[in-house]
């Protein structure tokens, strides 16, 4: 009996064995190929990267080559520039380097290629470059040079050891690594290296686009944590003060804020406070909203309202509805001498269950409230809509201070319409007549029809 159990079983097992030998070496070969193709595209990356750098130190060189006044020629060293640095920006996000401190080389690239765009955009015939820009790119081309030869020297161990990448991933989520690895330390050392390089003048522009909002831009006098607990429960209607709970979050740092939380049995309601002034720029009451809605979007709207009154904010104009999920965001922003400040915008969100107001993003408003004189308008407005495509259907305009890609505050006419199906925001400066900015934008009803699509979808 047992021999012939044997002989069935036998092939049987065999059979199992050989399949499982088969698998087990399909599923060696499958994470070979991804490994190689992981290497490969790593290797790709950083030696397209070595060659970016290079272009990078030529093309300045290029540019502080040229005749000052040969402005066409700046713009377009300028642009080539700004192209070949996004490009070694996106390698350096393509490599293994997450775990590895190389944010000062990242922000470095990032800063050069900032620059480089906001210098080419402007008409550089009636604003050529300055001395302190040209100062600029002069340190930029050494700096280029720098970390140009430094790249080199790591390309080079990684060729002559044929060292992989991989073993950097590796080195880089391994906890108890010494992480010794040559490629690591090559890019320790470039950045490294970048730390030490002089602090450069970006120029305005650049600088307002990496410029943090901290307590130090703010004015009024510091508070304390009793005073924001006041503070919080005058918001509230609160009688006792003393069920509010404060912290001081990011304490002795420019970033500071005061954090408070009160327990209504509702939920945990939150409030975060400026250290310096006591600003409120953010408020959230997390309650559960309910499924039945009981106000319109027009009684939420007057919520809204009430709500930014009675906390002492200036009339505003409603310049954006956003519902969802029974609730809505209403966007507002003050109008000043009939223009739109579009810098100082602030958010309230209301739950359309009870009509309550729920959230308040503020820190806009905060940051940027300030006086300001308001230049009268150059270019009125059937001057600016000669500027606008033929094809564009004005449905409404008014007077706007926005940001422009320079990060200053221009008076511009806003023109809202439709084109192509779509609608949007085209701004003309109404100094100048130039084309500002455009941006696509959607009504409350656009976002409520497109959701009720997706739902039938």
């Amino acid at each position: 009996m047992y021999t012939r159990l044997s002989a069935v079983l036998f092939p049987v097992f065999a059979v199992l064995l050989a399949g499982t030998a088969f698998w087990g070496y399909r599923e060696h070969q499958e994470k070979n190929s991804l490994l190689i193709k992981a290497e490969n595209q790593y290797q790709r990356a950083f030696h397209d990267l070595n060659a970016h750098i290079d272009q990078l130190h030529e093309q300045l060189g290029n540019t502080l080559a040229v005749n000052a006044s040969s402005h066409s020629y700046q713009r377009k060293g300028l642009i080539n520039i700004w192209r070949i640095t996004s490009q070694a920006q996106s390698e350096v996000n393509q490599l293994p380097l997450t775990l590895l401190p190389f944010n000062r080389t990242e922000e470095f690239l990032s800063r050069i290629a900032n620059f480089s765009y906001k210098t080419a955009i402007r008409d550089l015939t009636k604003q050529p470059l300055t001395e302190q820009e040209l100062a600029t790119l002069k340190s930029l081309y050494q700096s280029a040079e720098d970390i140009a030869k430094d790249l080199h020297a790591v390309q080079q161990k990684v060729l002559a050891d044929n060292l992989r990448w991989m073993d950097v991933e590796l080195a880089l989520a391994s906890e108890d690594s010494p992480r010794d690895n040559a490629i690591i330390d090559g890019f320790k050392t470039v950045d490294n290296k970048i730390a030490k390089y002089a602090e450069l003048d970006w120029g305005r522009p650049v600088a307002a686009m990496y410029r943090k909002r901290t307590v130090d831009i703010l004015s009024g006098k510091p508070v304390s944590a009793d005073d924001v607990r006041k503070k919080a429960a005058k918001l509230l209607g609160l009688d006792d003060p003393s069920a509010v709970q404060v912290t001081e979050n990011a304490r002795g740092t420019e970033y500071a804020v005061y954090s408070a939380t009160v327990n209504t049995g509702d939920g945990v309601i939150q409030m975060d406070f400026t250290t310096r002034g006591g600003e409120l720029i953010w408020y959230m009451n997390p309650r559960e909203i309910g499924n039945q809605r009981a106000v319109s979007l027009d009684d939420a709207e007057r919520a809204a309202r009430e709500f930014l009154k009675e906390r002492g904010y200036p009339e505003m104009k409603a310049i954006a509805v956003d519902p969802y999920d029974n609730a809505v965001n209403l966007t507002y922003a003050p109008v000043q001498d009939g223009a739109v400040i579009y810098p100082e915008k602030l958010t309230v969100k209301v739950a359309l269950d009870r009509g309550e107001v729920i959230g308040l993003q503020a820190a806009d408003y905060v940051y940027e409230h300030k006086e300001r004189k308001l230049p009268k308008p150059a270019v009125d407005e059937a001057a600016a809509r000669t500027k606008l495509n033929p094809e564009f259907r004005v449905e409404r305009s008014q007077l706007a201070v926005i940001k422009n890609d320079l990060d200053e505050e221009v008076l511009c006419h806003e023109f809202a319409g439709r084109i192509n199906g779509g609608r949007y925001k085209i701004y003309i400066n109404a100094e100048n007549g130039v084309e500002e900015k455009i941006e696509r934008y959607q009504t409350a009803e656009d976002a409520g029809a497109g959701r009720e699509a997706a739902q039938a979808g």
